[in-house]
């Protein structure tokens, strides 16, 4: 029952006790600390759920509430544990565990079984709460603190675009926002991992919030103190210069600050700079935030601290730190081009805190009933993974096809464009299995319909089967957005599942001459039921294969403040939107999953969707990292970006291959331009780094995305994006081994090299490459120009280069080749990477032969993973392994016994053997170095080199 609060007490619980201030009962154990502060914990719960995850609650009052957790598996309960007592603790253990809690304190610290610490709560036990009250609704506030060892390295948080991988001592806001997607877990290097189990507004690191610069004495650029110097420039053509003025704060960051901007001042032409001098009031460093859109520089005493561009109406963040001391005095500019429209721009600061106290792992959240968090920990960075999906539910194998190529642009207009395209693909040979139907495709005064407007899309259903006889599948686009009147908004409101602050401040939205309408209420079961009648009704029943959830922050009002946009989401059917506020896509995801798998429980959900959150990976979902802009910077932030998200333990993830929002030199480039020419670079290596994302898709606004519009079949552009786009095919065996792994193993397809090599030092701050699967090194290329880029090849591992076989020593940082047509590639030797044949869509060609290319030096394994490739049979056994096993002393390749079986199976293969040694270079997919074709029956096969 909602808000339900259990007294834990003698009359209600029956509990063995043995001091007056803790207590054992089936829930785990309840400490009750003798000496707190005023604002700290008054009761801590300790229970196992498994032998090496611990669910921590702590409470200001005493009791606990027993709300079910929207991210946690309602089916995850405590188990078995000993107790005892070690003077002024209580040791929990389980057999992999031990936790210790202070009866004084409450402080915790969690061991192994032998004993060694791998983490523990601050001193005192690091909890303070301050209680709040939002819409009648009494909870707290609260921030929970951990010691963090020096030598360890912390990952996860989501997806966020300050190009940042190492998050030790680092500062992040939790919330949701179009390119920036929030989940509340981290995972160390120290082989443990923290879910932190609340849906408010939250902050990593530094629970305060950023402060405006007038905490600096500031200083003009006539030395006279209280403020920076802003000139207005409205016309860059004839630098007219619209007002000086002093000002004290630079805070442009949303719809309600930029009515600050000068009365009258026009964006189109215009440039702003801010100049001055800063002096700190605290010796220490200081960590600086800059939102932007437009083309923003910032120096500090002379240096570029950052140098960006973003659309006017998507702003961005970058970070950077400045080591100060009270009476020096930093020279500060600031030079901004809005770049057209209404823009935004910010500059805030955090002073600095002890350096002991920025290393501390801390989470903060806005609004609870309680503190709830979860231990987990294993031998691996991968085994902390798959305790966070026992917690959360398991990630499903995607259907095959979504492992294939997507095809999108910011929208096909028409069935006939749609149409055309996926027949250019065929046409040209390139590789598609999917294609997609972005936004509008309704009439335009009927956005929430979901029906196609019948002038454009005159025969839906056999857009949808002609795309399917050209073997494709289709998506759609889906917002959880209603226009007011329409007939599905009146389905919602009439039960009191719409938000209506948007409807009663008369917002509208940008689509000509502006509409008002809102979002549905997705923490409502009953109203997540009706939007998926709704899609299933105008949709699924013609035969749509996919979703694409957009705008799931949710963005009911771009640029909004956080404040103004709790209010447009406000009420939850759950309670105020600050205490749940960043979950709206888990649950709005939760609808379309339940509600597919119970009108189909046959063919698998595929969900693309805009934000994410922790346990979003149980309902089929991919995140993609929203409308970044196209830039070389962008690009690279996506590197880190989605290497956090992935190692959030929510495996898949992509991206708009190319960047969504474009600049205008690019949209208005000509043939043999330098913006051309850059234009088409800049999509090469994007899309040579995508080959690698674990789902690969193009998308984005003019200019259009389809290779064929990016470069003529004769150009180095084109040339390389087909190669990429092939290979990705040929690599089929491998990816769909990837993706049945995540389900059977809990396995991250996008791994940060820390979670295979955490044992080097050197590569646990590398946010620039990552590993792809066990055996490929992805090196992208995010320099305009560039023919070459440093690699680190971590140690105690070889390396072969993939396009020549030669062999590179680990432990080392090398300048290596990247010619325009190629992205650095190497394998991990010890390797084992199967290859199919060239095709053209992924259920084409299924028992052709597989090529083995074995990468010795080490000894290696790796297990070829089969089902029905779009049914959910495999949950019921039916899918086979093939295992190939490496033996480098005996150079032998053994082929064990196929296990399991499946529908379809091709019982009788031909795997054609390659070995790739030091001594042999081998190309990868050249028949150099071949030494056998076998064929292989199911039956155990040795094989000697």
């Amino acid at each position: 029952m909602k808000q339900l609060l259990i007294l834990l007490s003698l009359a209600v619980l029956s509990f063995s006790c043995t001091q007056n201030n803790w207590k054992q009962n089936e829930d785990g154990v309840i400490v009750y600390p003798s000496k707190t502060a005023e604002n700290a914990a008054k009761a801590v719960l300790i229970a196992p759920v498994d032998d090496e995850i611990i669910k921590v609650w702590a409470s200001a009052n005493k009791t606990f509430s027993d709300d079910e957790s929207l991210v946690v598996l309602p089916e995850i309960k405590p188990i078995a544990f000993d107790l005892e007592e070690d003077g002024d603790f209580l040791v929990v253990s389980t057999a992999k565990t031990q936790v210790k809690v202070s009866k004084i304190t409450g402080e915790i610290q969690f061991f192994d079984k032998d004993g060694n610490l791998y983490l523990q709560e601050k001193a005192k036990g690091g909890k303070q709460f301050q209680p709040i009250e939002v819409d009648g609704v009494q909870a707290y506030s609260f921030q929970q603190v951990f010691e963090s060892s020096e030598d360890e390295a912390l990952y996860g948080l989501g997806q966020h675009q300050a190009d940042e991988i190492n998050y030790k001592g680092k500062n992040e806001e939790l919330f949701q926002y179009n390119t920036k997607v929030s989940i509340p877990f981290i995972v160390s290097t120290k082989n443990y991992g923290l879910l932190w189990d609340n849906y408010s507004f939250s902050r990593f690191g530094d629970p305060r919030p950023y402060g405006q610069i007038d905490q600096f004495k500031l200083y003009n650029q006539d030395g006279e103190e209280g403020n920076l110097t802003a000139t207005y420039i409205d016309n860059t053509e004839n630098n007219h210069v619209f007002t000086v003025r002093d000002e004290s704060t630079i805070d442009y960051e949303n719809l309600e600050t930029i009515e600050n901007f000068p009365e009258g001042f026009s964006f189109e032409r215009a440039k702003i700079t801010w100049e001055g001098k800063l002096e700190a009031t605290e010796n220490g460093t200081y960590q600086f935030l800059l939102y932007y859109a437009g083309y923003t520089k910032i120096w500090i005493d002379g240096e570029l601290m950052a140098d960006k561009w973003r659309t006017a109406w998507n702003p961005s963040v970058a970070k950077f730190q400045v080591d100060m001391e009270p009476g020096r005095k930093h020279d500060i500019k600031l030079e901004w081009f809005p770049d057209g429209g209404v823009s935004y721009i910010g500059l805030k600061a955090l002073s600095p805190v002890p350096a002991d106290q920025q290393d501390d792992i801390s989470f903060f959240s806005e609004m609870g009933d309680q503190i709830n968090y979860y231990f987990m920990k294993g031998e691996s960075m991968d085994d902390v993974i798959s305790s966070y999906r026992h917690l959360t539910g398991k990630a499903q194998v995607m259907p095959k096809w979504a492992m294939g190529f997507w095809q999108s642009r910011e929208r096909y207009k028409t069935q006939d464009e749609l149409l055309k395209t996926l027949a250019e693909f065929r046409k040209r040979h390139i590789p598609i299995d999917n294609i997609v139907q972005d936004w509008s495709y309704w009439p335009v005064e009927k956005w929430g319909s979901h029906e196609f407007d019948a002038a454009r899309f005159p025969d839906p259903e056999r857009m949808i089967q002609t795309v399917h006889d050209n073997h494709a599948k289709i998506l759609i686009s889906v917002w959880p957005k209603f226009y007011l009147g329409t007939e599905h908004y009146k389905e919602f409101d009439e039960n009191g599942w719409m938000y209506k602050q948007a409807i009663k401040d008369s917002i509208r939205d940008w689509i000509y001459p502006g509409y008002i309408g809102s979002f549905y209420d997705a923490y409502s079961a009953d109203a997540r039921q009706l939007f998926w009648d709704q899609i299933n009704e105008k949709l699924y029943s013609k035969g749509i294969d996919a979703w694409w959830l957009d705008a799931t922050e949710p963005d009911i009002l771009s640029n909004a403040s956080i404040e103004y946009r709790k209010e447009l989401m406000n009420p939850t059917a759950l309670g105020p939107s600050t205490q749940y506020f960043n979950a709206y896509a888990l649950m709005n995801a939760k609808g379309i999953y339940k509600g597919q798998r119970k009108e189909n429980p046959v063919d698998r959900v595929f969900i693309l969707t805009r934000s994410g959150f922790a346990g979003m990976q149980r309902y089929g979902t991919t995140t993609w990292s929203g409308d970044i802009g196209t830039t070389w910077e962008d690009m690279k932030a996506q590197i880190s970006a989605g290497i956090n998200f992935s190692m959030s333990g929510l495996p898949y993830w992509t991206m708009d291959i190319g960047g969504f929002c474009v600049q205008k030199k690019f949209e208005r480039a000509t043939e043999g331009s330098e913006a051309m020419k850059e234009w088409r670079e800049l999509n090469t290596r994007w899309y040579q780094f995508g080959t690698f994302a674990p789902l690969f898709r193009v998308h984005g606004q003019f200019p259009y995305r389809e290779i064929y519009n990016i470069a003529p079949e004769s150009h180095p552009a084109y040339k390389s994006m087909l190669y990429y786009n092939k290979l990705r095919y040929r690599l089929m065996p491998y990816i769909y081994s990837l993706t049945g792994a995540v389900y059977h193993d809990d396995y991250t397809i996008m791994r940060g090299l820390a979670m295979d090599f955490a044992d080097d030092k050197q590569v646990l701050n590398i946010g620039d490459q990552f590993m792809f699967g066990p055996s490929l090194l992805i090196c992208p290329v995010y320099e305009y120009k560039a023919i070459q880029r440093d690699v680190y090849f971590p140690n105690n591992n070889g390396w072969y280069n993939l396009y020549s076989g030669e062999f590179v020593a680990g432990g080392q940082n090398l300048t290596v080749e990247a010619p325009y047509e190629r992205m650095p590639l190497f394998v991990r030797e010890g390797s084992i990477l199967p290859a199919g044949p060239e095709i053209e869509y992924t259920d084409q060609k299924p028992g052709a032969p597989i090529d083995i290319y074995v990468y010795t030096g080490k000894d290696g394994s790796f297990e070829l993973y089969e089902d029905e490739s779009t049914n959910y049979n495999y949950e019921d056994g039916k899918f086979s392994i093939i295992k190939f096993e490496y033996s480098e002393d005996e150079q032998k390749l053994t082929i064990q016994d196929r296990e399991g079986e499946f529908d379809g199976m091709i019982e009788n293969r031909e795997f054609r053997i390659h070995k790739v040694s030091r001594e042999q270079a081998v190309p990868f997919l050249s028949d150099k170095g071949m030494v056998k074709s076998i064929k292989y029956t199911g039956n155990k096969v040795d094989l000697y080199f």
